[in-house]
């Protein structure tokens, strides 16, 4: 049963979501495990909504440590459509100022120790992955940015790192050099895997400092950024809330067929065991 048609992912400094009605949590299983957190479902600017917070409660999962598959799983088995993403990042340029939001539309992968895909175990799909994000979704975190009177930005690159430290000043300004905008150690994973799942995806990043390149800026220290992650959480939750309400009822993009002509593996080849696991993804298809 369709529980929930927006799916919204608290990164850190967001770990609920004020406003809901209608509220109460349900824990999901699912074939790669258990999710970050339970999921807070309710009903927010009258859309039926499931909130994860990515860290869980108390911010107790390194980024490395999060099951990426489990969580974007999970939204799928409520039934989500679309993905609003929120997350804390370090500014690559100085025109990102500490407390801006930004919307990224592209990624540079800096992890290696994470899973990125669903699939594997007999079964070879290979998704469209140019344009990483979901336009419509994008659209409606700048709407509801200007709605609410947050300096949001579209557009840019992430650069998403392993962690769980942060960048040593040379490998900074390699990816000032590359023209990056953001750095965080999340958001990639997540929109990779609801891709594959055919779900649209965004996210929203929260500057909270400049990270360690900029002459003049003391190197980050954790009270710094909480500091302003505070700050950011109060505007978060006012933009979520109203990009929900932007959000149009009616999908125009191509997100919900991202595997349609992905799936490379012979039909009858599939083993049995990676067809059960994976057949809320693959059931259209098969």
């Amino acid at each position: 049963m369709k529980k929930a048609e927006i799916g919204i992912i608290g990164g850190s400094g967001l770990y609920a979501m004020p406003g809901l009605t209608d509220v109460h949590e349900e824990k999901v299983e699912t074939p790669f495990g258990d999710p970050s957190d339970a999921f807070v479902l309710g009903e927010l600017e009258g859309r039926r909504v499931a909130f994860l917070a990515r860290h869980g409660r108390g911010h107790r999962i390194l980024p490395t440590e999060l099951n990426f598959r489990a969580n974007i799983y999970a939204m799928k088995m409520l039934g989500v459509e679309r993905i609003l993403s929120v997350s804390a990042v370090g500014s690559l340029k100085e025109e990102h100022k500490p407390t801006d939001f930004v919307m990224p539309d592209q990624f540079i992968d800096r992890t290696f120790a994470r899973k990125s895909t669903f699939f594997g175990n007999g079964i070879v799909a290979h998704v469209a992955f140019g344009d990483p994000v979901c336009a419509t979704v994008s659209a409606s975190f700048q709407k509801a940015c200007d709605t609410v009177g947050v300096v949001g930005k579209s557009g840019g690159t992430y650069v998403c790192i392993e962690g769980p430290q942060f960048s040593t000043r040379a490998e900074s300004n390699l990816y000032r050099s590359w023209g990056a905008d953001v750095i965080g150690m999340t958001n990639l994973q997540e929109a990779k895997l609801a891709r594959e799942a055919e779900i649209c995806y965004a996210t929203m990043a929260m500057v909270t400092d400049y990270d360690c390149w900029r002459e003049g800026h003391d190197d980050v220290t954790v009270d710094q950024i909480v500091a302003v992650m505070h700050q950011n959480s109060a505007n978060a939750e006012k933009v979520v809330r109203a990009a929900v309400a932007a959000l149009p009822k009616e999908k125009a993009c191509a997100c919900g067929d991202a595997l349609k002509y992905a799936i490379l593996t012979d039909r009858k080849a599939i083993p049995a065991e990676t067809r059960q696991k994976l057949w809320l993804l693959l059931e259209k298809y098969l």
